[in-house]
C-alpha cells in the first residue's frame, strides 16, 4: 500500500514539472543588435540624430588623493605634556603666531640651574683672575731678589747657599704662575660651557611653545590637551598655499606618456566634474610593491574642492574608431538598452549594447554600425507597444 502512495506521489511531482516548463519555458535569448517588432503605430520621434563613426581616445584613470602644494607637518621636539592647544582645522594664522603650548616647569627648571652654574663660573674666573694677578706680583719680586743674589754671588758678597734658597724660590714662584694661569683659562672655558647650557636651556624652553612658522591654514589636528608630545610626532598640519594639486599614481608601463609641463584631465568624482591640470613633478623612483610612479599635477580653483578628496588623472592611452551616439537616445528598461532605428518601412525598436560616454555622447560597441538614423526624444500619438 505505502510501495503504491509512493509511486503514485512520483507520477503526480513529474506532471506537475512538465506542466510548468511548458508553462514557463525560457524565450528566445535576446541579443544586441536584434530587431524586435513593436507593433507601434503612429510613431513619430520628436528629434532624430545620427549614430556617427569619431576617433576616441582611451584613457586609463589613475587613482589619485587632492592635497596642498605646500604642506606644513608641525612635529614636537622634546617629550612635554600638551597643556593647551589653540586652533582648531579650518583656522587661519598668521607667521609666529602660538598654535601649542607645552608643559615648560621642567624646563624653566634646567634653565635656572643653568644661569646658576654660569654665575658660578663667572666668580671662579674673577677668582681665579685675581690669583694670577698675585701669582704674578709676587713672581716679579722673587724674580727681582733671585737677580739680585745672583749678581751678589757673581762678586762674592752672597754664599752659595744664598744663591740656591733665591733660585728655589724663583722657581717656586714660577710655577706657581703657570698653575693659576691655567686656572684661569680653566674657569674661562667654564663660562663657555656655563653660556652654552644656557643657550641649550633656553632653545628647549623655546620648543614649549609651538608657533606657526608661517601665515597658514589649519588642515588637521591631531592632539589634545593632556595628551603626551614625544620628539618626532606630528601634532599639526597646516597648508600655506591656496592652491592644490592631485596626487595619483601610474602604472610603470604608462609612465613614459606623462611628463613634467603637460596638460592632462583629471576628474573630481565627487563634484562630478572634470578639469585640466599641469603636471608639475614626477617622483622618478617606482614603488617596488605596486609598480608606480607618483604623478603630481597642479589643479585650477574649483568650488567645493578640499585635501583628501579622490580624483582620478586620466591618461590617454591609445585612439580607435568607434560608433557614437546622443545619450538621450537610449532607452533602458532593466539591464536591457535599446534605440528606435529609422528604415524604409518605418521605426523600428533595436537593442544596442552601450559602452564609455565621450562628453555628450555614448559609445555603441554593438547594434549600430554607424550612419543610421535614431529617435532622441519620443512622441507617442496613439502608439501600443
Amino acid at each position: 500500500m505505502h510501495m503504491k502512495k509512493f509511486l503514485f506521489s512520483v507520477v503526480v511531482l513529474a506532471c506537475l514539472g512538465t506542466a510548468l516548463f511548458l508553462i514557463f519555458r525560457p524565450k528566445d535569448k535576446i541579443d544586441p543588435g536584434m530587431t524586435i517588432k513593436t507593433g507601434i503605430e503612429n510613431f513619430s520621434p520628436a528629434g532624430t540624430g545620427e549614430a556617427i563613426v569619431d576617433m576616441v581616445t582611451d584613457w586609463y584613470e589613475a587613482v589619485g588623493t587632492v592635497r596642498p602644494q605646500s604642506e606644513i607637518k608641525i612635529q614636537a621636539r622634546i617629550t612635554a605634556q600638551v597643556v593647551d592647544v589653540k586652533v582648531r582645522p579650518g583656522n587661519k594664522v598668521k607667521k609666529g603666531e602660538l598654535l601649542i603650548s607645552l608643559d615648560n616647569r621642567q624646563f624653566l627648571s634646567r634653565l635656572d640651574q643653568a644661569r646658576q652654574a654660569r654665575k658660578a663660573a663667572v666668580a671662579a674666573e674673577k677668582q681665579a683672575g685675581q690669583a694670577v694677578i698675585a701669582a704674578q706680583a709676587a713672581f716679579s719680586r722673587i724674580e727681582s731678589t733671585y737677580n739680585r743674589t745672583r749678581k751678589y754671588f757673581d762678586s762674592q758678597a752672597a754664599t752659595k747657599v744664598d744663591l740656591e734658597k733665591a733660585e728655589a724660590a724663583f722657581l717656586q714662584a714660577k710655577a706657581e704662575t703657570g698653575r693659576v694661569k691655567e686656572a684661569l683659562s680653566a674657569a674661562t672655558a667654564g663660562i663657555h660651557g656655563a653660556r652654552e647650557v644656557v643657550n641649550e636651556a633656553e632653545i628647549a624652553l623655546g620648543y614649549t611653545e609651538i608657533k606657526a612658522p608661517a601665515g597658514a591654514e589649519i588642515l588637521k589636528r591631531m592632539v589634545e590637551p593632556g595628551d603626551m608630545a614625544l620628539p618626532g610626532q606630528t601634532l599639526l598640519v597646516l597648508k600655506t598655499s591656496d592652491q592644490l594639486r592631485l596626487e595619483a599614481f601610474v602604472r610603470e608601463g604608462l609612465i613614459n606618456k606623462v611628463k613634467s609641463g603637460d596638460t592632462i584631465s583629471v576628474t573630481i568624482d565627487t563634484l562630478a566634474t572634470t578639469v585640466t591640470a599641469d603636471v608639475e613633478e614626477i617622483i622618478p623612483y617606482a614603488d617596488p610593491q605596486t609598480r608606480t610612479f607618483l604623478v603630481k599635477a597642479l589643479l585650477p580653483e574649483i568650488d567645493g574642492l578640499f585635501p583628501g578628496m579622490f580624483g582620478k588623472l586620466l591618461i590617454p592611452v591609445k585612439q580607435r574608431r568607434a560608433v557614437l551616439i546622443p545619450g538621450a537616445a537610449v532607452r533602458r528598461v532593466g539591464q536591457l538598452e535599446m534605440l528606435y532605428v529609422k528604415t524604409d518601412p518605418g521605426w523600428r525598436l533595436q537593442y544596442i549594447k552601450t559602452g564609455r560616454l565621450f562628453d555628450n555622447r555614448i559609445e555603441v560597441l554593438s547594434g549600430l554600425s554607424g550612419g543610421e538614423t535614431i529617435a532622441i526624444s519620443y512622441g507617442r500619438a496613439g502608439a501600443k507597444e
